[in-house]
């Protein structure tokens, strides 16, 4: 199945049914009065995040939405029926924005949250509502209100502890695999991983969620390669894993590179607590690795890990540091924003 992290959808509301004009007419009853009923009001449109899904494919073939009309009123006080309803349904972490690109409607972060996107229109009053003393007989009742519509953005932002970011071919996807479950390509050239994965990390008897994402090059804030569109992805990350690949010329460059295309991305990114490691050591010998891991911990100021996820040199103290600061991040979290105090 392709992943799909973007879609543009029209969303239409139902109109609410027009109201009735009619007159009680049976034998006997003389003067029967009013007796038009009320329009349906339109169906809305909702969208709830759900679970199973994992990309927006869905409205890849089909971008129209629109609910149905409420029912018109009719004799004998009968009310129109509400119009159906329309759902979307859509995977955990899909942000709702208006057509512009820029106001956020609403972010569906958990499974189950709803929201109504398009409010049905009102059904018009039957002739029978306008019955006063004065006017015993109207002859006139309300058109149904039109619904609402509108074009939205539907963009999916991978949850995930934390994510995977580097040059291509930084040993990114081989880290993945060799630390969960998921099977990502892997193979000796650039841009090998096309779209964002996800795998879960058992290590110490704890979980966590881990993304990879498509390699960055000097320029992806420009648009040049992939660009840095999926960097979205590791936006609700707790914490960065930075690969810098041991065989690059100069690792300390590749650091700088890849990090000055983060803070060119913005949205607070550059800010998330970051860990280092120089990648592909089991292909260095001692004098190569001593050499780039110092131009990295010039350029990191900090003293970077050493890993190889094809011998596992390394690859438990990578976790064992994420799983360190995604504990200390949660711990901020709700010192921050502390449980509000019992009431009877």
């Amino acid at each position: 199945m392709k992943f799909l992290d973007e879609a543009k959808v029209y969303v239409r509301s139902g109109d609410g049914g027009r109201g009735c004009v009619s007159f009680r007419r049976e034998k006997f009853i003389e003067f029967g009065g009013p007796n038009g009923g009320d329009g349906g009001r339109g169906g809305d449109v909702w969208v709830e995040c759900v679970q199973g899904l994992n990309t927006l494919i869905d409205y890849r073939y089909q971008q129209h939405f629109k609910a149905k009309k409420g029912e018109h009123g009719m004799g004998s006080n009968c009310h129109g029926a509400k119009g159906d309803d329309v759902l979307l349904k859509v995977p955990e972490g899909t942000q709702i924005i208006s057509e512009d690109g820029e106001t956020l409607i609403a972010d569906l972060t958990e499974v189950g949250q709803k929201v109504r996107l398009a409010k049905g229109g009102n059904g018009g009053f039957g002739n029978a509502y306008f019955t006063t003393s004065t006017n015993r007989a109207p002859k006139h009742a309300n058109p149904g209100l039109e619904g609402q519509e509108m074009w939205i953005w539907l963009r999916l932002k991978l949850i995930a502890d934390a994510g995977l970011v580097g040059l291509p071919n930084a040993g990114k996807s081989t880290f993945l695999a060799s630390v969960t479950a998921a099977k990502p390509k892997i193979a000796d050239y650039p841009f090998t991983t096309l779209h964002p994965g996800l795998g879960v990390v058992r290590s110490d008897q704890r979980e966590f969620v881990l993304a990879d994402i498509p390699g960055l090059i000097e320029g992806a804030h420009e648009g040049i390669g992939l660009g840095d569109k999926f960097l979205a992805h590791v936006e609700r990350c707790r914490v960065l894993l930075h690969l810098v690949e041991g065989t690059s010329e100069h690792a300390g460059k590749a650091y700088k590179m890849v990090r000055g295309e983060i803070e060119a991305y913005g949205h607070g990114l550059a800010d998330k607590p970051e860990i280092v490691a120089l990648s592909k050591a089991d292909a260095l010998d001692p004098e190569t690795l001593k050499k780039q891991r110092d131009r990295l911990k010039r350029a990191a100021k900090r003293t970077p890990l050493v890993l190889s996820s094809v011998s596992g040199q390394g690859v438990q103290e990578a976790l064992r540091a994420i799983q360190a600061a995604i504990g200390t991040d949660v711990a901020e979290q709700e010192e921050a924003s502390p449980a509000p105090a019992w009431q009877p």
